[in-house]
């Protein structure tokens, strides 16, 4: 399975228009060989390269950008501005959105994470990344990620 963008390349800069510093839009995103049992997907963008105070303030390891999940495994595309079919989940901000990246200090990771799974999440819209990812435990077929990084320029 494979999650590229023709916005940016693995490990490469992401383009302001999809960060706070611009739209904030989600950047177009294409996935390719999906096992064919996958029953779903499952979409994660998450950033580990927080500072200690947005640990402390917001009470976690990792910023949640975006997460979607029960994504039907014949999706292809996602396009620039648009969450694909499926379920929103909750970001770290409380929101059922897209929220780009806006790295207070220095260039951050963003880790985009596609996971195959076998099974449809029985979870509601707005659920959290920690449940989702309790959720899909043993059901992952396939997982991939694409990375890109962002610094805002001051």
């Amino acid at each position: 399975m494979k999650l590229t963008s023709p916005a940016f390349q693995h490990n490469g800069k992401i383009p302001s228009r999809y960060t706070c510093d611009d739209t904030n839009i989600n950047p177009p995103l294409l996935i390719s060989n999906v096992p064919p049992e996958a029953k779903s997907l499952v979409l994660i963008m998450d950033d580990p390269d927080i500072p200690e105070i947005a640990k402390k303030n917001f009470n976690v390891e990792v910023w949640d950008h975006w997460v979607v999940f029960n994504i039907p495994p014949t999706v292809r595309e996602i396009e620039e501005g648009k969450n694909p079919p499926g379920m929103l989940g909750k970001n770290t901000r409380g929101n059922n959105t897209y929220g780009g990246p806006c790295p207070p200090d220095r260039e951050h990771r963003y880790f985009f994470k596609l996971y195959a799974l076998d099974t449809m999440l029985g979870l509601k819209e707005g659920a959290t990344k920690k449940e989702v990812e309790k959720a899909l435990e043993r059901h992952v077929l396939e997982k991939t990620e694409l990375v890109g990084k962002y610094e805002r320029i001051k």
